[in-house]
């Protein structure tokens, strides 16, 4: 038998004795260098499945392997030099060392630490994750709120991790009117965004979210006062989303309080100002405040920012009667 034909059949053996799972791409830099480590988690949990690479940084030769359920693993057949081993699982951020290899001395053992992706993003990088949320997301568009939070409970079941999830749960349930259920996962958000990062504005995306959804809540309730509350927490979170500034100004509209109202529909204005509906709520503020020029005004860019709205006959006419007012 050729040498080299027992060499190759010695590194096939040596993997499988090792009990790694492995693919060789036939190129140059192979040896009989070894590496060995383990991949373990955050906790220090080890990681059990994990694809483990060593490709040489001179002729792109690559060898794989994975991890034990012991999280260890151990790759043959690498020659003398620089070589990148990377780590990496569904679910987890990569991780990656460059190391010298030696082929007569024993190399020393490598440790991966492989963090887990956590709330959004791991559903954007996990095709697994990524499939059953866009499902649910589809049915929720739809209208199909029942079949949209049986697939965002089951999502929540799979990935608890993924806390973000209870908003699209609880904004079904608010859908169905199941109000303290969309109370109940609203909560939670905060909760877990509090106990993940100390400190909502660490995830304002989510946090904000909550609160409006608690806003909306709140408002089904007929409970103005802790419907404002709520929206102002989302704004102090989120100052440049003109939804959560004008539903603060809805909301002091509703309640007769002029003043805020004006302030938060030109909040609304000022972080979106191509937006028609803050400049209609503007103009009947300015009216019932007794400001003719600056309701006209306000009316007036609504009707050129929306000239199709079905409201623009009526807006037209309290138009005129400003204009008859005036001479």
């Amino acid at each position: 038998m050729e040498a080299s034909i027992r060499f190759r059949i010695a590194i096939l053996l040596t993997l499988c004795l090792a009990g790694v799972g492995f693919t060789v791409t036939l190129q140059e830099d192979f040896g009989r260098g070894r590496i060995h480590g383990v991949v373990v988690d955050e906790e220090g949990a080890p990681v059990e499945g994990a694809l483990v690479v060593a490709e040489s940084r001179g002729g792109g030769t690559k060898l794989e392997g994975r991890s034990g359920d012991d999280g260890r693993f151990a790759i043959a057949g690498l020659g003398t030099g620089a070589w990148r081993i990377t780590a990496s699982k569904s679910g987890y951020v990569d991780s990656e060392v460059v190391m010298s290899v030696k082929q007569l001395k024993t190399n020393p053992p490598i440790t991966f630490t492989l963090n887990k992706i956590k709330g959004a993003a791991a559903v954007s990088s996990d095709k697994e994750l990524a499939a059953l949320f866009e499902k649910g997301d589809a049915l929720l568009s739809q209208g199909r709120y029942e079949e949209a939070q049986n697939v965002f409970q089951e999502f929540a079941a799979k990935y608890p991790e993924v806390y973000q999830v209870h908003l699209n749960i609880g904004t079904c349930s608010l859908r169905t009117g199941e109000l303290d259920k969309a109370q109940a996962e609203f909560e939670l958000v905060l909760d877990k965004v509090l106990a993940a990062h100390g400190d909502y504005k660490k995830d304002p995306a989510a946090a904000q979210k909550a609160f409006s959804g608690l806003g909306e809540v709140a408002l089904k309730r007929d409970d103005l006062e802790g419907g404002q509350k709520y929206f102002r927490r989302a704004l102090e979170l989120s100052p440049q989303d003109e939804v959560a500034a004008y539903n603060v100004g809805e909301l002091f509209f509703s309640s007769r309080r002029i003043d805020e109202a004006i302030e938060y529909f030109e909040r609304a204005v000022a972080i979106k100002s191509d937006w028609p509906k803050p400049h209609l709520r503007l103009g009947y503020v300015y009216l019932n405040k007794g400001d003719m020029a600056k309701a006209r005004d306000s009316f007036n860019a609504f009707i050129r920012l929306d000239p199709d709205n079905p409201e623009v006959p009526q807006v037209k006419n309290i138009i005129a009667t400003i204009e008859k007012m005036k001479k």
